[in-house]
Parts: structure tokens; C-alpha cells; sequence
């Protein structure tokens, strides 16, 4: 019947469907200090009580990380990795212990338990110490949900012209994975096993005689997951509950319950558990709702990847789940019970020991574990015949089973001996924060928003505010805070900005006009909305040093800015990329100073950064065009906005202003000599940025503050041209030479120089302020 189902799939081109099924994660981590101690400090404010993202655990220093639904394998771990690294970086002298067996620990007295404002939450958990005791509830790991595509599923229902209601149908089909999961879960222990060692600080927790493997380490005997053996975190009894059908399962857990076996249903540690409908009862709503996806829990923390689970794990699993479907299975008794149970233990101890079969034949678990590998991969082969990353994961399981040392805890036991438990796993934790942090400007899954989206989408993150991308090509999202939600395009475009303030800013020469009227310095200047009437007053602006731009622009694009003497020719070519920029250019004079980016939000001044224009440093030896190159070559730069500082262009900007210097691409600067490739600053130029909020005199806070004011603006970046950043404001000694109505914030969040100013905290403070 089910390979008949195979098949079905197959025929009807169905088998894409299943790659798109929902794919959800969920990860423990233990926050520990640098000497590899247990972290007894409290969970960092930055992440609310009710963040949905980051949560806490059994404990204050356990840290749970929980994605959302998504809709492959690729794209849920990449979001975990973007929550691991969120976590590793804004912990404060901390680091997330990679391993799913405890660090040092304290004794359970000592061990916080979370501090929650549910009250019964922290009952529960402190019935669980009684219960258990601290200790094991520290043990940690990953659970991996997983929930079959919905219009798949109504397919096969269809086709197959089912008897029974869709409900049902579903029901029975989820419940077959979960008879089958116990059945052969030695498959996945063996595979995925990743705590075989343990700290002596652990040592006591369990009867069970354990043997020296270092001056602190201690391990049991063959063990390669003590998580999941009867030393970790489990019942104190394997307690029998039916997998035959929704009714019986929840009558079972119902009986342990009254029987004091357990304090709820979430007591019952299965390594499957049936989710349903969150709020309410969750036994009930499982008979009322039906099965809504499946939480599989007997996963270690994965030390050898950097976020505790490997891609190559994920799609093990998932296809451990089309075997467990498409694999006939029988009736769940108390003897088969007893019998999955002896068969974990075996995989547990992971030697050539003997399981036993429905049958009562004894078999090697390795060769067994092949035979299953060798169904699984028909499956495979039949639904997906050329998707490598499947065909990799299970080439990968056959050197395990064929080779002991290619485990997972095989590679951890070995690195151990090399070291010792705390000093192999702490090495850990510091390479991974180095990565994280070396990534942590970068959302995985996210590359192609703009970075100052994907800025916002993190602080997001942080604060437990839902995202959705309504529109990648447009930066488009929606936030959501308990009802109330924000739309928001590119960062910083937000429904606090009226739409005639967004259209005032847009245009320089209405701008220039506002702020005059508030008594606020500008450049002087025209405009002009043709070519020949600006070119009939070349007269007026010869030898002067000036500015020509588009009345409408942003980014710098097509501004020329000349300081020296300029030809005719120069001038007429400096108009004409204004106006392929737009239907009308500015020409005003070019105020001295430096110009400084004033970063306004909420009525307050939140960074201010000199952006210094595009250059290159000598080397006596290269020329301009290879030192930009070289240059380009920095991780931080790119193109469209992604990474924090843009690829230097050479161009034709570039090229006229090189000429004024009397110099050209091929010039070869001398030692340590700067040369300049553009007048313009932006960082969208190729410009560096420094951060200079903490140096500059309030007074130029005010006046930027005023402007912002003046066109009722809440996000604006207000550009000023200031001679002398510690004098207080006088007449001639700044002038406000644009303001943006869309200023980008990753240049505040990572300046080539300076401190983070974390502005993306800001805008949402702002989006969310009567939420707060």
C-alpha cells in the first residue's frame, strides 16, 4: 500500500511538494563564561519575556532559539544561524556552550531556575527539580518540526480516494511516522549521537557506572548520546503510550497524568510529540484539531557545526520521515514497547550489539542500520534523482555505519582526549562567536534586501517583533507587535512620515526653500529645467567653486562638484549627468568645511557620521585603478547596498575629477600618499564612513533637529557642511547642504571607524512607541 503511495507521488509530479513542506527548529544552548562555567546571570534584558525568536528554557542561563515555519531546508537554517548569531553577539563576556552535556555546574541549589512572570510556569519548573533534580534539565539539544505540505496532502487524500475524513486521514498518517519513528529511532541515535563525554561536575546524576576519560571528563562505557540514555534527561520510567491513533495516545497520557506520573502532557518526554492548536488544552485540542505537525525531540547539540545542527542533519531527518511513511509498519503493543526500547539502548551503546527484531531475530545494528539506509536512499532516488545534497547525506550515513569513527561522537571522543572537556568545547564556542561576529551584519536567507532591511529585520529579532517580507525587490515588510503592525519600505520609509514630507525632502529646490523660510543657512544658488539656460549662465558660475545635482536625488547619484577652474566643456558635461538624473539640476555654491551626516529619528540626533570621499592610499607602486581594486576586494564592501560600505566605481565622475588633479586611473600615487576620487562623500560612492556623534558641538544637534522639524520629518538624514565641529554654530561656519527622506542606517550601525549607534533599535522605538 505504501510503496504504492511512493509511487502515487511520483506519478502525479507531486514529489517538489514534499521539499516545500514546513520545516521549523528549536535550540537549546547553555550560556557559559569564559572559564567554561555555567553563566549564573540573569537572561539578557535585550530579549523579552515574550519574544517568540528567543526564549529562555528549564533555567535563566538556558537560552531556547525557536524559528519560525519555513518552507525548506535551506531556509530553516539559515534562520537558526541568524538566531545564533544574534544571541553569540549580544551576549556581554558570555559564550553558548556547543555541547548538549552540561559545562561546569554548580550544584542544583545554585542553578537559577527562569524567572518568568507566568507563575505556574515557574512551578512547573520547580516541580521538575524535585522531580529530576537541577542538573538534567540543563542537558539541552535541538528539536526539529515538521509538518507535511497542506495542498500535498489534500492531493493524496483525493487521489487515493479516502474513506475516512481529511482529519483523519491526516491523523493516521501522522501517527504512522510516530509508531515507525520509535520503531527505528536507533537509526537515528546512532547517526546523530553527539554527547558521549561528560564533566565531573554531572557526575552523580545517574546510577549508572561511568569510567575516567581525563583529570575531569568522565563517559559510560560505549555511550555516544548520554541525552538520550538513561543518564540524560528522561522519565524515570519509559512509560508505555499508544501510537496506534489519536484516541489512545491521548487517553494513555491522560492515565499518567492522573496517576501522578507526570504533571502534564509536556511531562512526557517522547522523542515525537503531536502538536495541534497552541492555546487552550493541548490533549483536547489534539482530539478536537487533529494533528497539526510533528515535534521530534531525541536530537544532540552538534558541536562539530557552528550552530549546533548541520544542513546534512536536517535532510537526514527528512528523509528518515518520507521512510517512516512510506515504510509499512504494524500495530503498537506493549511488547513491541519493550522491544524499541532495548533497541535504543543498543544504538545508544553504539557498538556491534544486537537488536531485536519484530520478529524476535537478532541482527547487528550496523547492518541493519545499512539495510535502512539502502530503503532510504530508494526513496530518495525515486522522488528526488538529482538532488546531490540528499544524495551527500546519505553517503555520509554509510561511512557511519561502516565505519564507527566516522560518528559524530566518535570525533568528539578523539578531540577530547587531545585536550580535555572544557577546554575542546570553550576552543568552540570563541571560533564560532568569531564567526558570528564576523557575520553578524549579514540575515542569512536575506542577502538581496538592502542591509539597512536586514538591520531592521534583526533588531526585530531582538525585540520579538514578527517579520514578513511583503516585497524583496522593494524592501517591503511588515512588523507586527502583539495587533499592531507597522509597514515599512527600504528602513526608514514608515507611515510617521507624511507623504508631502517624503515628496519635500525628494526635492532639493523645495527643501532649500522650506528651510530658508525657517531661518536655517543653505547654499545659493539656481535651478534650472533645461540645458541651455544653464549653460547661458556658465558666465555667472566661472571660477567659483560650486555644486551641480539633480533637484530630485538621493544616494549622491549624479551630483559634480567643482572646487577648482573648470572649462566650459567640464561644465556642460557636469549639467548633462544632472539632468539624465532628472528633469531639473541645481547649481549652488559650494560651502567649505567637511560635511558631516546627521541621523534624526524621533525629534533626537542619533548618529552623526564624517563620510570621507572615495580614496586610495599609495603604495609608490601601484596605480589608481590597481589600489581601488585592491581595495574593492574588502568583505565589507559590495554592490546595492548589502554590505556596509560600497565598491569604489571608475567611472566617469571619477574620471573628471582626477583631472582636475591632473591625474588618471593609471597614476601611481607615492607612499602613503591620499588621493581622492570624488568631491561627494557618500558612502553609496564608494565613500568611508567615521562616526563623530560624541564630538561634535550640540549646537549643530539643534540646528539639524530644527531642520528635520521644519519639513515634519521623523527619519531624516540631514547632510551639513560645518568649518569647525568644536566651535559652537555661527552664520558662516555650516550650511545644511541636503536632507533624505530615505537615509540609510547600516552606515551608523557599522561606520569604517566608531561605535555601532544601533539605530534600527531606534526605529523601532519610534514604530512601536505606544507599545513599548
Amino acid at each position: 500500500m505504501y510503496n504504492d503511495l511512493l509511487h502515487l507521488i511520483k506519478d502525479n509530479n507531486l514529489s517538489k511538494r514534499l521539499l516545500k513542506s514546513g520545516f521549523g527548529l528549536e535550540k537549546e544552548n547553555l550560556r557559559v563564561d569564559s572559564k567554561g562555567r555555567l553563566a549564573l546571570t540573569r537572561h539578557p534584558k535585550i530579549f523579552s519575556e515574550d519574544n517568540p525568536y528567543i526564549k529562555r528554557d528549564f533555567s535563566e542561563s538556558q537560552v531556547e532559539m525557536v524559528t519560525p515555519i519555513c518552507n525548506s531546508i535551506d531556509d530553516v537554517y539559515d534562520f537558526m544561524e541568524n538566531l545564533h548569531n544574534i544571541v553569540s553577539t549580544s551576549l556581554k563576556d558570555e559564550y553558548l556552550w556547543p555541547q548538549s552535556n552540561p559545562p561546569i555546574i554548580p550544584k542544583d541549589e545554585e542553578i537559577p531556575v527562569a524567572v518568568l512572570k507566568n507563575e505556574k510556569e515557574i512551578k512547573y519548573r520547580e516541580g521538575l527539580v524535585e522531580k529530576y533534580g537541577a542538573k538534567r534539565q540543563l542537558v539541552s539539544g535541538v528539536h526539529f518540526n515538521f509538518s507535511f505540505n497542506e495542498e500535498l496532502l489534500k492531493e493524496i487524500y483525493k487521489l487515493t480516494e479516502c474513506k475516512v475524513s481529511y482529519k483523519d486521514f491526516k491523523n493516521d498518517i501522522y501517527f504512522k511516522v510516530g509508531r515507525n519513528l520509535i520503531k527505528y529511532k536507533w537509526f537515528l541515535i546512532y547517526l546523530t549521537g553527539a554527547s558521549p563525554v561528560f564533566h565531573k561536575s554531572y557526575k552523580g546524576t545517574c546510577s549508572k557506572q561511568s569510567k575516567r576519560l581525563g583529570t575531569d571528563d568522565y563517559y559510560f562505557k560505549g555511550v555516544n548520546s548520554l541525552r538520550n540514555s538513561e543518564c540524560g534527561y528522561k522519565n524515570a520510567e519509559d512509560f508505555y503510550v499508544s501510537y496506534n491513533n489519536v484516541e489512545e495516545y491521548v487517553d494513555d497520557i491522560r492515565r499518567l497524568i492522573s496517576d501522578n506520573c507526570i504533571q502534564g502532557a509536556r511531562e512526557y518526554y517522547s522523542p515525537i510529540r503531536f502538536k495541534t492548536k497552541e492555546d487552550g488544552d493541548m490533549l483536547q485540542n489534539l482530539l478536537e484539531h487533529g494533528v497539526k505537525y510533528i515535534e521530534i525531540r531525541l536530537l544532540d547539540l552538534d558541536p562539530l557545526c557552528k550552530i549546533g545542527v548541520s544542513k546534512d542533519t536536517l535532510n537526514l531527518i527528512f528523509l528518515f520521515i518520507l521512510f517512516t511513511v512510506f515504510t509499512d509498519d504494524q500495530e503498537y503493543t506493549v511488547k513491541l514497547h519493550d522491544e524499541y526500547v532495548e533497541n535504543d539502548n543498543n544504538a545508544i551503546e553504539n557498538h556491534e550489539y544486537h537488536l531485536i527484531n519484530l520478529n524476535g531475530e537478532k541482527v547487528g545494528l550496523r547492518q541493519q542500520g545499512l539495510k535502512v539506509l539502502n530503503e532510504i536512499e530508494n526513496i530518495s532516488n525515486t522522488l528526488f534523482p538529482d538532488n546531490e545534497e540528499l544524495k551527500k547525506v546519505i553517503n555520509i550515513s554509510r561511512d557511519r555505519f561502516n565505519n564507527y569513527k566516522d560518528t559524530i561522537a566518535s570525533q568528539l571522543i578523539n578531540g577530547i582526549k587531545k585536550s580535555n572537556y572544557i577546554d575542546y568545547f570553550m576552543k568552540l564556542s570563541k571560533e564560532y562567536l568569531e564567526y558570528s561576529k564576523k557575520n553578524v551584519f549579514k540575515l542569512k536567507g536575506y542577502e538581496d534586501l538592502e542591509l539597512s532591511t536586514q538591520i531592521l529585520i534583526i533588531d526585530s529579532i531582538k525585540k520579538g517583533i514578527e517579520f514578513k517580507v511583503l516585497d524583496r525587490m522593494d524592501n517591503f515588510i511588515s512588523l507586527k507587535k502583539g495587533n499592531h503592525i507597522e509597514y515599512v519600505k527600504q528602513a526608514t520609509k514608515t507611515s510617521k512620515d507624511s507623504y508631502i514630507t517624503a515628496l519635500i525632502m525628494e526635492n532639493k529646490l523645495v527643501t532649500k526653500k522650506v528651510l530658508e523660510e525657517n531661518n536655517i543657512r543653505v547654499p545659493k544658488g539656481d535651478y534650472y529645467s533645461n540645458l541651455e539656460d544653464a549653460l547661458m549662465d556658465f558666465y555667472i558660475y566661472k571660477n567659483k567653486q560650486i555644486v551641480i545635482k539633480p533637484k530630485s536625488t538621493n544616494f549622491g547619484i549624479g551630483i559634480t562638484i567643482f572646487k577648482g577652474n573648470f572649462s566650459e566643456e567640464e561644465f556642460k558635461r557636469a549639467c548633462e549627468i544632472g539632468f539624465e538624473n532628472d528633469n531639473e539640476i541645481l547649481i549652488e555654491e559650494f560651502i567649505h568645511g567637511k560635511e558631516y551626516r546627521f541621523l534624526i529619528i524621533d525629534d533626537e540626533v542619533v548618529g552623526i557620521l564624517h563620510r570621507v570621499p572615495a580614496n586610495v592610499l599609495g603604495d609608490g607602486k601601484s596605480t589608481i585603478r590597481d589600489l581601488v581594486n585592491e581595495k574593492n576586494k574588502d568583505p565589507l564592501r559590495g554592490k546595492g547596498y548589502k554590505t556596509p560600505l560600497e565598491k569604489i566605481s571608475l567611472g566617469e565622475a571619477e574620471e573628471m575629477f582626477l583631472k582636475e588633479q591632473e591625474k588618471n586611473f593609471e597614476y601611481i600615487p607615492k607612499k602613503d600618499e591620499i588621493v581622492y576620487l570624488r568631491e561627494n562623500s557618500n558612502i553609496s560612492t564608494g565613500g568611508d564612513s567615521i562616526d563623530f556623534t560624541d564630538d561634535i558641538h550640540d549646537s549643530y544637534k539643534k540646528i539639524a533637529i530644527d531642520a528635520a522639524k521644519s519639513v515634519n520629518a521623523k527619519i531624516t538624514g540631514v547632510d551639513m557642511m560645518i568649518e569647525d565641529i568644536k566651535k559652537k554654530a555661527y552664520e558662516d561656519g555650516y550650511g545644511i547642504i541636503e536632507i533624505n527622506f530615505n537615509p540609510a542606517i547600516h552606515i551608523h550601525c557599522y561606520p569604517y571607524k566608531g561605535l555601532n549607534r544601533k539605530v534600527g533599535d531606534k526605529v523601532l522605538n519610534l514604530l512601536f512607541k505606544e507599545t513599548n
